[in-house]
């Protein structure tokens, strides 16, 4: 391995590369890659690699992510003829280049053997730095260490190498200190008169028009006053013989939705839902499965090559497509969900009357970029900087935490009913050992693993359930689709439930379900 220091280059050997920026310590850095031409200049905005658009010319630069280090992976030979240069650069979501230790960026070829390694010395204020580059010269690819710094973040670096970046916000930046606001006057209040007791009860007394003080704000670092209680004390029961009050009847515009009650969603999406329900009943009475009950897991991949299925919406499509699933099937129409990356979170159960709520507050929105207009009216696209609230998630591929999660899940809240499992990922999966060690652990529990493929992808061990050994039960399955949007209900219903009903009745002939 050759070590650079600042300025200096070395070439490379090799032609596909794994280039890895590394630190120590809280802060959150982020790396991002430009392929810029001889102008120094990139051709589009498709040629900025960063956490919103992780890959670029057709997956010759892509984003691995991952947690305490980010990682891109770079086919020189793979490379637009016009592309002279990768830019590696790196920037910090909050604070300066000046907190972060132990800054680094390696180079390694594609099976992990280290090449290069640049230890980044000396920032401060700086916002991003161009950390390296990988050039081409006179035919032959080399690696420079660069280390310059800016104080303008990821934008202003995009915008000097010829991206159009939106400048809105960020959605999830720190909300700015309130300014104070001046004491108002006190003005006097009306108050209303209250509703008149049934007979039998005394008058109340007269009420009369009082002053209503406002309160001035209290003065900076003033501690701030008690909240309420989460949860109110229950009022006293009224007088013996008074009147009940009412209750809104279904419906009605102020009523919050029962958990059956779906007259609440939009009209598109209740005739929609509808449709899917009788499909999966379809689907189920083909099977030899109706009445049978079992409780569902949704599982997303928020890995960062998702970006695109995010954007486009067909992730939100695929949530809404399986909720009929766990209606048809689990006792209490739930769909108990998990999103996953790097790490992972366990999301709330998801119940048809609220899926649109859910929807917009789980499901992340990872457009790449929105379309605005310039002074003329001509429509511009501006690639997106704000980072999605689910970046905590990282980048990359870690099914078996994911995994790992969903087992202790169901395995601590036994029910003694079946657990069907409904994994959705783009690939990229390579912890072999790790899924199948999982497989074999969750072969003696009621869980099937029925894995989903978005695209062509390495899928990995995924590829082989048929064939895997050591189980108790065949307890997954797997296929992939092209383009799932493009297959119908009745299709997909099918597909996800062909090797479900052989499962429970291998699982019923060795105890493990009754």
């Amino acid at each position: 391995m050759i070590i650079l220091s600042k300025g200096a280059n070395t070439a490379l050997s090799v032609s596909d590369v794994v280039v890895t920026v590394r630190w120590s310590g809280a802060q959150e850095v982020d790396a991002s890659a430009l392929l810029v031409g001889p102008d120094g200049k990139v051709a589009s905005d498709d040629d900025f690699v960063f956490y919103n658009q992780p890959e670029a010319a057709g997956g010759a630069v892509r984003h691995l992510g991952g947690t305490g280090e980010q990682r891109l992976r770079v086919r020189l030979a793979a490379l637009p003829g016009p592309v002279e240069r990768v830019v590696l650069s790196a920037s910090v979501y909050q604070g300066t280049f000046g907190a972060v230790t132990g800054l680094e960026l390696l180079v390694n070829d594609a099976s992990g053997n280290p090449l290069v390694h640049y230890p980044v010395e000396g920032a401060a204020s700086e916002t991003v730095l161009v950390l390296g580059e990988l050039y081409r010269r006179s035919g032959q690819w080399k690696v420079r260490a660069i280390g310059q710094g800016y104080d303008t973040g990821l934008a202003g670096l995009a915008t000097d190498y010829g991206v159009t970046v939106d400048d809105a916000p960020e959605d999830d930046a720190p909300a700015q200190t309130p300014q104070p606001v001046p004491p108002q006057a006190t003005v006097p209040m009306p108050l209303p008169a209250p509703p008149q007791p049934s007979t039998g009860y005394p008058a109340p007394p007269p009420q009369v028009t009082a002053p209503m003080p406002v309160p001035a704000p209290p003065p900076a670092g003033y501690p701030a006053p008690p909240q309420p209680p989460a949860v109110y004390p229950a009022p006293p029961p009224p007088p013996a013989g008074y009147p009940a009050p009412s209750q809104p009847p279904a419906g009605y515009p102020g009523a919050a939705p029962s958990p059956a009650d779906e007259t609440f969603l939009p009209v598109d999406m209740r005739q929609r839902i509808s449709l899917r329900k009788q499909a999966v009943g379809v689907a189920l009475q083909k099977k030899g499965l109706t009445g049978i009950r079992a409780r569902v897991a949704l599982v997303l991949d928020a890995s960062g090559s998702m970006a695109g299925l995010y954007g486009r919406g067909t992730v939100g499509r695929v949530v809404e497509r399986m909720a009929p699933v766990a209606a048809q099937l689990d006792s209490n129409a739930t769909l108990d969900s998990w999103i996953f990356a790097s790490g992972f979170a366990r999301l709330p159960g998801l119940r048809i009357p609220e899926l649109p709520a859910w929807l917009s507050a789980h499901v992340p929105s990872r457009l790449p970029a929105r379309i605005t207009t310039d002074p003329s009216g001509r429509p511009v696209s501006r690639l997106s900087l704000r980072r999605n609230r689910f970046r905590s998630l990282g980048y990359g591929n870690d099914e078996p935490r994911v995994m790992a999660d969903v087992i202790d899940h169901y395995r601590s809240e036994p029910t003694g009913e079946p657990t069907l499992v409904l994994f959705f990922s783009d690939g990229g999966v390579y912890l072999d050992d790790a899924i199948t060690l999982l497989l074999h652990e969750s072969s003696t529990l009621p869980i099937f693993w029925q894995f989903v493929g978005l695209g062509r992808a390495d899928y990995g061990i995924l590829e082989d359930l048929d064939t895997l050994p050591g189980r108790t039960v065949d307890n997954a399955g797997f296929f992939s689709v092209d383009d799932i949007d493009r297959l119908s209900d009745e299709e997909l219903y099918e597909r996800l439930l062909t090797e479900f009903p052989r499962w429970i009745q291998a699982a019923r002939n060795v105890g493990i379900l009754r």
